[in-house]
């Protein structure tokens, strides 16, 4: 890795996206880098947008600001899409993960970004996390943002979900497992 980066989440209260941030802090920070998490939050309520974010680089983080512009974005439920703008300050070429069952050409606005697609809900489901009309995606979304970005291993993700979710700890393992696999 080669200087500091930034990772915004976008997800809607009880998704779980500020547990993910946190989790993949404590991933990085396994793997010996310096890192910060921090969430900001609307209307707290379950179902209103939230987004968290992560700051990661070799050196120790010294400054302390929000994240304007994003060199990853996350984005754990899809109909934010339609009233978020997910790719606020996101550089051409920048690096978004979705969780979606739509492929690629679905989402022609995103063409100069490379797009990663993972149908986490599925996957959350699946594995007992939630349910099918409110799906905790969060794990599944760390397991494809280790595999679709290549920034973090799956070893260090897995002890950080061991450590930091607060239930079904071998259910979230699995579900971050299986995205790492099936991530596109």
């Amino acid at each position: 890795m080669q200087g500091v980066f930034e990772i915004r989440f976008h997800g809607r209260g009880g998704q779980g996206a500020v547990v993910a941030s946190k989790m993949l802090a404590v991933a990085f920070f396994k793997e010996g880098k310096s890192v910060q998490s921090f969430p900001t939050y609307g209307a707290e309520r379950r179902g209103a947008p939230v987004a968290a974010f992560i700051r990661v680089d070799d050196k120790p983080v010294l400054y302390h600001h929000n994240v304007y512009n994003p060199t990853h974005v996350v984005v754990l439920d899809p109909s934010l899409m339609k009233r978020v703008d997910v790719t606020q300050g996101l550089e051409k070429g920048g690096f978004i993960l979705i969780n979606t069952r739509l492929q690629v050409p679905d989402y022609p606005s995103l063409g100069e970004y490379k797009v990663h697609l993972i149908n986490a809900n599925e996957i959350a489901v699946k594995h007992g996390l939630g349910s099918k009309e409110n799906p905790i995606v969060n794990t599944a979304m760390l397991g494809a943002f280790a595999k679709a970005s290549g920034l973090i291993g799956l070893p260090a993700v897995l002890e950080a979900v061991k450590e930091e979710s607060p239930i079904k700890v071998k259910q979230n393992q699995a579900a971050a497992e299986e995205a790492y696999n099936l991530v596109r």
